[in-house]
């Protein structure tokens, strides 16, 4: 296969032109009590952007939008929309929503190109903020309180800020084009990045960026270390390995960061994903792209599945396949030592099925990295940091909070950003009273 593999990865949703976009919008009801707000994790008020977009007022729209989201190109892209605002619309029981994920889409790309926003920012006074991760909760801690006078400063381990959206959504969802775009605006916001900075290695810590005079500190972390299924017989084998590796590398290729021989996968290959939630549906999409024939093994049935129904749906319309109900019970290796076939338990019984290569995609956990050098962060069992409701979003570490995946599990990319906003008042709350404190001459004990 060529070292080019950018053309099988061409976005497959285009968006709207702007007389497309005008026309959708018109069809928006204004309805008096808007179910798709409701529907929207965070509480997008979308009527009103709409409206704006009818007009052609894109400026007013990206306004009204930005008010509630700092990602909104991106959520236009990747959000569950059918389990969410365009789920919740009225005209979805005549089967014909309005198509809101895709206006958001249009608006934020419109304001990108046109390079149309100019925010008045207050200055940036009122504390000093770091914040540790630059996936979707740490950026939106990050836009949220820039916006409201804070500073803040990024760290990220890897060379480039984005996270998952970066590294774990393939191109053809997520254009890192785009990714980068929303990212520049939130360092327009006064928002400082500083990459290949892995805090809780070579002497960076909780600590040390107390001592440099941060007001607080935001674990924005996510679940970095993959799920694997080491109790099951053959799951060592040389052929089966993380879909999250199998993703990252991809994208580096993409990118033209990494040479083809980076990706695990050869065309031609027998692939077996065994998982059923996006990440899943992503690992396969992308194997298809490469040549593979894929098959998803998922434990449950396809009404439990996870993922989104639109990604199961393109999935099953690019060639993969998928056995429910269905369990790997042992890797089973060929005679060059390497992963030759799978035992599985399925509902017609056990059977064995050849496989070239396995990619996991079981769900993922945090690392322990910060918390290992930091005392007085509390875990629970399974290694989520916990948080309290006030200030919200605290640890049993004061100063130090923690939002998105690396608290609540893994979730969408809008809900790590509703759990980050509520913890960014949080943050702002705690800020402001011990800073009032300070100003009444309160001594405060660590």
């Amino acid at each position: 296969m060529s070292e080019n593999i950018n053309n099988n990865f061409q976005v497959v949703n285009e968006g709207f032109t702007i007389r497309e976009a005008i026309a959708e919008a018109h069809r928006c009801l204004h309805c008096k009590v808007p179910q798709c707000r409701k529907g929207c994790p965070i509480e997008n008020d979308i009527p009103d952007f709409v409206h704006e977009l009818s007009m052609g007022n894109m400026g007013a729209a990206m306004q009204i939008i930005n008010n509630k989201s700092n990602l909104p190109a991106i959520c236009g892209r990747v959000c569950p929309h059918e389990k969410q605002c365009q789920g919740h619309c009225v005209l979805n029981k005549k089967g014909n929503p309005i198509q809101i994920g895709k206006l958001e889409q249009f608006i934020a790309d419109f304001d990108t190109k046109m390079n149309l926003t100019r925010e008045k920012l207050p200055q940036k006074t009122r504390g000093r903020i770091a914040v540790i991760g630059s996936g979707p909760a740490g950026l939106t801690v990050a836009g949220d309180l820039a916006r409201q006078g804070f500073h803040v400063t990024i760290f990220e381990g890897q060379h480039e800020p984005g996270g998952v959206l970066m590294y774990g959504i393939p191109e053809y969802r997520l254009p890192k084009a785009v990714v980068r775009a929303e990212i520049k605006k939130i360092e327009a916001l006064g928002v400082d990045f500083e990459c290949d900075c892995l805090v809780g290695e070579n002497g960076i810590t909780v600590d040390s960026l107390f001592r440099d005079g941060y007001d607080a500190i935001f674990m924005g972390t996510g679940t970095a270390v993959p799920q694997n299924m080491d109790g099951t017989p053959g799951a060592t084998l040389h052929g089966v390995s993380q879909s999250t590796y199998f993703l990252h590398n991809v994208n580096a290729v993409n990118e033209g960061a990494m040479s083809r021989n980076a990706i695990p996968l050869k065309e031609g290959e027998k692939v077996g994903v065994i998982g059923g939630g996006n990440v899943a549906m992503d690992a396969a999409r992308t194997a298809i792209r490469l040549g593979a024939d894929v098959t998803v093994l998922y434990r449950r049935t396809q009404e439990e599945m996870p993922a989104i129904a639109a990604e199961y749906e393109a999935a099953v319309a690019e060639g993969v396949k998928f056995e429910w109900e269905t369990t790997v019970e042992e890797f089973l290796p060929g005679s060059n030592g390497r992963l030759a076939a799978c035992r599985l338990k399925t509902p017609e019984g056990e059977r064995e099925e050849k496989f070239d290569r396995i990619f996991l995609a079981i769900g993922s956990r945090p690392a322990n990295r910060i918390v290992s050098t930091t005392e007085g962060i509390e875990v629970d069992e399974k290694g989520y940091v916990k948080t309290q409701e006030r200030p919200f979003g605290m640890t049993t570490r004061r100063g130090v909070f923690a939002g998105g995946d690396v608290v609540h599990r893994p979730q969408t990319v809008v809900l790590a950003m509703k759990a980050a906003k509520e913890v960014a008042q949080g943050i702002a709350q705690y800020v402001d009273a011990i800073k009032l404190l300070e100003d009444v001459g309160v001594e405060i004990k660590a």
